[in-house]
């Protein structure tokens, strides 16, 4: 895989998981407690923990293809579990983006 791929995919796959964990805080967790469907959190937890998966493989491989050192792996990690820390994280490796593509 080429290093412009490997991190478009860890783009992408970082804003899908993040949304996920939006959607499990704000719509499914409320569902449950005030309208008493916990159902919406095992469903929405489900998909959260696939595309977390996702996101964890694709971080691996991208710092595989790309040559990362283990502390950029860790702090795209650590944005992953915290709420909104994909969101956080995506300007910069948008950024790296647009340097392999000027290379």
């Amino acid at each position: 895989m080429c290093s412009i791929k490997a991190i478009k995919w860890l783009r992408y796959s970082g804003v899908l998981e993040g949304i996920s964990s939006l959607l499990l805080f704000f719509v499914a967790m409320p569902l449950k407690y005030v309208a008493d469907k916990p159902e919406a959190v095992r469903i929405t937890g489900t998909i959260h923990g696939i595309l977390f998966v996702i996101y964890v493989v694709t971080l691996m491989q991208a710092a595989l293809v790309l040559k990362r050192p283990l502390s950029w792996s860790v702090k795209i990690f650590i944005a992953a579990i915290i709420p909104m820390g994909p969101f956080i994280i995506e300007p910069s490796l948008k950024r790296e983006q647009k340097e392999l593509l000027k290379a």
